[in-house]
């Protein structure tokens, strides 16, 4: 079977776990493809920042759940501080 595209940010890829679950709701990827690669970078960078476990699945469904309710990007995160890199040759 082939895998499904799930695009990723601009400066940050697309973490398995968040992959999976994507690919799992069909729903919540079709909001994911709809939104900006800066948009997508601001999601997963919050996800990936988290430090604890806990922290990141409950930050996982969170992303699911807000991405069906309609939301672009995480609330009250102060933003990706990896996207200024994004114009740069790493």
């Amino acid at each position: 079977m082939p895998r499904k595209k799930v695009s990723s940010g601009v400066v940050h890829s697309v973490p398995e776990d968040l992959r999976s679950i994507l690919v799992e709701d069909g729903a919540a990827l079709e909001r994911w493809e709809d939104i900006t690669p800066l948009a997508r970078n601001e999601w997963i960078c919050w996800v990936e920042d988290a430090v604890k476990a806990e922290t990141r699945q409950r930050r996982l469904s969170r992303l699911q759940e807000d991405l069906k309710d309609g939301k672009r990007r995480p609330c009250c995160w102060p933003g990706c501080p990896h996207r200024e890199k994004s114009g740069k040759a790493s």
